[in-house]
């Protein structure tokens, strides 16, 4: 097994770069001698000439344009590899506070996305409703929030716009029953709008669970004991989309905001926020409904 030296391939890249050994050297601030034999050494392991030393100016061979270009890619790598893991500006914590029905599918892809790209980097994860994650993030307890709300705002960056779906258990037939029964948090803000469109459709309902547990929530529908609405897309695998075939009114689109992504002025936050866009472009398309209640 023969192994490239980034040592070795970075002279040789400054080699080419300087039009010369000697000038190289002064960039490389290392003896003449010492760059003459890095590339000696790289020649006999590759067992190639790189260099054409027959003209009055060192000139590259074939060979030696042709790993020019893995050299240089080689080296700028490495160099990315050790500023990563060594700038402090890529440590330290951040604070990202994201809705608990937007969590998934987006969100554990970026936290390990993002633990990967900065290792030394700390994400805190808060997981809230949407009024109490602007509030936290005006006190500056949050550098980064999403939100799920109905309009953009000034100071927010609208990353996908998505309509509210019914969901419910599997096979479930909660969603035949009148009154209606619901499973909502006490401070979500889909409430009101599914209220009123159950109301304008003439729909009877009642509030079966009214809680500040998402858990309590999810597992209130997974029981067949109610209902709730989600973004289209975000709901767990233990729950589904009900097909209602016009049984239930439909329900309004929300915007999912990102909050402090130009505002910290921390070149750290900005690359987690980038990292959160990416993700919700990835899945920007509402995902089309999978394993809906038979009508």
């Amino acid at each position: 097994m023969r192994n490239l030296d980034i040592t070795t391939l970075r002279s040789f890249v400054a080699v080419a770069d300087n039009g010369g050994v000697t000038r190289a050297a002064g960039f490389l601030h290392l003896t003449q001698s010492a760059v003459s034999m890095q590339l000696k050494r790289l020649e006999e392991l590759l067992g190639l000439e790189l260099l054409d030393r027959s003209g009055r100016r060192i000139a590259l061979t074939a060979s030696g344009e042709q790993l020019l270009v893995y050299a240089r890619k080689m080296v700028a790598l490495n160099d990315e590899v050790i500023g990563r893991l060594t700038n402090q500006a890529f440590e330290g914590e951040i604070v990202l506070g994201v809705p608990h029905d937007i969590v998934y599918p987006a969100i554990p892809r970026v936290l390990q996305q993002f633990n990967i790209a900065y290792p030394r980097v700390k994400v805190q994860l808060i997981s809230s409703f949407t009024v109490a994650l602007k509030e936290q993030f005006s006190k500056g307890e949050c550098d980064l929030v999403l939100t799920t709300e109905s309009s953009e705002t000034a100071e927010s960056e609208t990353l996908a716009s998505r309509p509210l779906c019914w969901i419910g258990a599997p096979d479930g037939t909660a969603w035949r029953q009148r009154p209606l029964r619901l499973a909502f948090g006490r401070a979500c803000t889909f409430r009101p709008k599914v209220i009123t469109a159950l109301d304008q459709a003439g729909i009877p309902w009642e509030m079966a669970v009214e809680t500040d547990s998402d858990r309590t929530i999810e597992a209130t529908v997974s029981a067949d004991l109610a209902v709730n609405t989600m973004i289209d897309g975000a709901e767990p695998p233990h729950l589904t989309q009900i097909d209602h075939s016009g049984g239930l009114p439909d329900l309004p689109t929300q915007k999912i905001n990102l909050y402090g992504a130009d505002t910290t002025g921390s070149q750290i936050v900005s690359e987690l926020a980038e990292f959160v866009r990416r993700a919700f472009r990835e899945v920007s398309t509402p995902i089309s409904v999978k394993n809906r209640n038979a009508a």
